[in-house]
């Protein structure tokens, strides 16, 4: 049965309605207006946003600085809603889920460094299907994303970045027996080819650093039992692909 609706990016954005670009998949993210806020409250002072302003909050000075590094910018800008918005979204949507009545919302968060670079990071999170994990023997190592260990499945390249995770919640009914499935994901946007971030270990690391913030802000929201399975600071130790020499 059909449960989801993606609003968000491909798994990689070269390839637009791929195997990961479900209009299928449940898509639970966040709207504009705090954030504009306190841009606008910046811009008045003439000083950039600060990293506790970014995201509401959900992104800590280690990822804000890992997300200038993504847009080769230290001065770019952030747009998007509340975190207390994103985990009813999430809640909601798990009810709807149960279902099998899709939802679709827009990007949790959007980065935007200014011109005339006009490159951005487009931050979701949403429920995931089985189906949507990346380590199912595809030759993922082979296009350069790395795997990661850390939630039930953490892996970047230099276009995107996905963390998946587990939630056990009494605000997610249910969850107790079956963990919710939670995924934080990250999409490079660029305007022109060939402005991708390059494709290093440093770059994938930048990403992963990116949605482990956001997915650690988002799962302590929920009240996820053990923070679901996510450590206070990222991990960047790799593994091996499923099928990998």
């Amino acid at each position: 049965m059909t449960r989801g609706l993606a609003l968000g990016a491909a798994r990689e954005a070269p390839v637009p309605h791929s195997r990961g670009t479900p209009m299928r998949r449940l898509s639970v993210s966040v709207s504009t207006a705090l954030a504009l806020g306190l841009l606008l409250t910046s811009c008045g002072s003439g000083d950039p946003p600060k990293a506790a302003q970014k995201c509401d909050n959900t992104l800590s000075p280690e990822a804000e600085t890992a997300a200038g590094t993504l847009l080769g910018t230290k001065t770019f800008e952030s747009s998007g809603s509340t975190l207390d918005r994103a985990a009813d979204r999430v809640v909601a949507d798990w009810e709807t889920w149960q279902t099998g009545r899709p939802l679709g919302h827009p990007s949790m968060c959007e980065l935007a460094a200014k011109a005339p670079l006009k490159t951005g990071i487009d931050i979701d999170v949403r429920l995931y299907e089985k189906d949507d994990l990346f380590n199912n023997g595809s030759t993922w190592w082979a296009q350069g994303r790395s795997l990661y260990t850390m939630g039930r499945e953490t892996s970047a390249s230099n276009k995107t970045a996905h963390l998946y995770v587990g939630c056990s919640s009494p605000r997610l009914k249910g969850s107790e027996k079956a963990p919710a499935p939670l995924q934080v994901y990250a999409t490079f946007d660029r305007p022109l080819k060939g402005t991708y971030p390059q494709s290093t270990p440093a770059v994938r690391e930048a990403y992963v650093t990116v949605v482990h913030s956001v997915a650690l802000e988002i799962v302590r929201k929920l009240g996820c039992e053990n923070d679901a399975g996510l450590p206070a600071k990222p991990v960047f130790t790799t593994k091996k692909w499923r099928g990998e020499p």
